[in-house]
């Protein structure tokens, strides 16, 4: 077994290896370890910098990226530009990922998402984002004052509006909108860089790159 990465905040474990608290991702998981023995098919972990500036919030790990190798974005579409993108604005030591064991290392940047489990269908349920909202929260709670979370679609902004208690009227998603959070955090939305997303062009790479552009300039500013 992976050891997983994990960290511990003030309200206990940001994450739990071995969470089974939903019925249908656990059972969905029992039934991925049997048809690919291979794969981690378990919560996959939050990945990089332990005391980070940037958050990234993605929304669940996929079948045969995440899911598989037991680290976000990883080994999936959606990881391609993401980590490229990392590598260009400083966050990162290199511009791909293709597994646990290939050196990558983040700086200043961790990687989450807001289900950590994969869903059926990459859909998880209501219910499902509300009960593993307990893992981000306290993730939230970890970060220093003065940092930045960037969510990757409307799920994770949602969720990230939900782990601090704040209503989801109060801030609306769209690419590129800013919102200030509690301790003077910022929270950044950005379309999924999923394969639909890109692939459709609602997210092109200079989009995303111009996302990035402005959290690099804060952080530096700071």
């Amino acid at each position: 077994m992976i050891k997983p990465d994990h960290k511990i905040t003030a309200n206990g474990p940001a994450f739990d290896p071995g969470c089974r608290q939903c019925p249908r991702l656990s059972a969905y998981l029992t039934e991925i370890r049997t048809q690919y023995p291979d794969y981690f098919a378990q919560p996959v972990p939050a990945f990089g910098d332990h005391n980070p500036n940037l958050l990234i919030v993605g929304l669940a790990p996929g079948l045969h990226g995440a899911n598989a190798t037991g680290r976000p974005f990883t080994g999936d579409f959606a990881g391609i530009l993401l980590y490229n993108t990392l590598f260009k604005y400083g966050f990162s030591n290199q511009e791909s990922s293709c597994s646990r064991t290939d050196g990558l290392r983040l700086m200043g940047c961790r990687i989450t998402n807001a289900v950590k489990c994969v869903p059926p269908q990459n859909k998880p349920t209501p219910g499902e984002i509300s009960t593993c909202n307990q893992y981000l929260h306290n993730e939230i709670l970890g970060l220093k004052p003065d940092s930045i979370i960037l969510a990757l679609g409307g799920i994770a902004h949602n969720a990230v509006l939900k782990a601090l208690n704040i209503k989801l009227q109060a801030y609306k998603f769209a690419h590129g909108a800013e919102h200030d959070l509690p301790d003077n955090r910022l929270l950044v939305d950005s379309y999924h860089c999923s394969r639909y997303n890109t692939q459709t062009r609602r997210l092109t790479e200079k989009m995303f790159n111009s996302v990035f552009s402005r959290i690099r300039e804060r952080l530096t500013a700071h």
